[in-house]
């Protein structure tokens, strides 16, 4: 049975749920092809025996994948994959995602956007000021030792709130110092280097909690000595829309 990136292809959706060509009922409309009644593959019992767990996506190939979808970002020449009703229906029954993400919640860095992906494409922890947080920690160690994504991209971004905060160093309401603290060690190296000590807290930030990843779980630790996993970082510029690789 044809799989695409895990999941079964449309024709043998199709015959796999007794449609066929006759019971597809797709309208065209003002707005595109619009699906009328079509079940969804979960709803069928049989489903677990359908989507069978695809090969993880090495880490070189998940970041080129995730660069080229940057690019065409960048260009004003998005795909935006994997988006149809049909996505949905695949994607409700199981998911497979070719990398794992720890961004800043910052509104303006969408992941799935800025990547140019879709349903189903990237596993996103997104945390003010992008850190490694106990909970982020825990639901990237699912999204690789269960769900077989052999990258993580720690993603900083330009004028990030948080670690303007965490350089002030002033004190904050309510729980807002909790993840602020987290980043105040990376403001404290990026102090010995040149240059401003805000756009270089944002890198170093980035690179200290991804050093934490490894540091503080067994899990992810493990994955990357048997080179089944890759921890890398990256800066998204908010006036550009490019992410760079740090190194």
């Amino acid at each position: 049975m044809a799989r695409i990136h895990g999941f079964i292809g449309r024709r043998n959706f199709l015959h796999l749920t007794g449609l066929g060509s006759i019971g597809i009922g797709a309208i065209v409309g003002a707005g595109g092809i619009l699906w009328n009644k079509e079940p969804s593959l979960a709803e069928y019992p049989s489903n677990a025996d359908v989507v069978e767990k695809p090969q993880p996506v090495n880490p070189q190939a998940a970041l080129k994948n995730l660069l080229a979808g940057n690019q065409r970002f960048v260009q004003e020449q998005r795909l935006n994959p994997h988006q149809s009703k049909f996505r949905l229906q695949e994607t409700a029954v199981a998911q497979y995602p070719f990398a794992a993400i720890l961004g800043c919640a910052d509104s303006r860095v969408p992941a799935e956007i800025i990547f140019d992906q879709g349903l189903g494409d990237l596993f996103v922890v997104r945390v003010a000021g992008n850190v490694a947080s106990q909970e982020a920690i825990g639901s990237l160690e699912y999204a690789t030792s269960v769900l077989g994504a052999q990258l993580i991209l720690v993603l900083g971004h330009a004028k990030c709130g948080a670690v303007h905060a965490a350089v002030e160093g002033q004190p904050l309401p309510g729980r807002i110092g909790i993840f602020v603290e987290e980043i105040k060690p990376a403001v404290e190296i990026a102090r010995n280097k040149t240059g401003n000590l805000e756009e270089s807290a944002i890198i170093t930030n980035v690179q200290y909690q991804a050093r934490r990843l490894a540091e503080s779980s067994t899990i992810l630790r493990n994955l990357v000595k048997d080179d089944k996993l890759k921890i890398v970082g990256g800066r998204y510029d908010l006036a550009t829309g490019k992410v760079t690789m740090l190194s």
